[in-house]
């Protein structure tokens, strides 16, 4: 089954387009060291929560939207492989996120169940 890297965090809505340029760049990065999907998803409908919730989570300011992004890999041998690589390839050199990183929560998930 497959293998996911989820991961939720802020970014200044102002940055919005900012995001989509930079991730669409990141693409075929990821791409090219083996994920088989890419999903960056924009929030619409997060509610704060009362003790915990994706807003609370990344610590979302007023004028922050958060983000959910998605990278599918066929397997966690080729994502860590992947990532690796990723982190190494000189298209990711100078690429400055438009977000504060050190409120994005991040991880890998085993995929247990795809109905798709």
């Amino acid at each position: 089954m497959t293998y996911i890297d989820g991961m939720v965090l802020a970014v200044p809505t102002v940055n919005k387009q900012q995001y989509i340029d930079i991730a669409k760049k990141c693409v075929p990065v990821f791409k090219d060291h083996g994920a088989i999907q890419m999903m960056e998803n924009w929030g619409d409908d997060v509610p704060d929560g009362e003790v915990t919730s994706f807003p609370l989570a990344v610590k979302c300011k007023p004028d922050e939207t958060v983000v959910f992004s998605i990278i599918v890999w066929p397997s966690k041998e080729t994502r860590d492989a992947g990532m690796q690589k990723c982190m190494e390839d000189p298209r990711f050199q100078g690429l400055e996120m438009p977000f504060d990183g050190k409120r994005m929560i991040m991880g890998g998930f085993e995929t247990i169940l795809d109905v798709s």
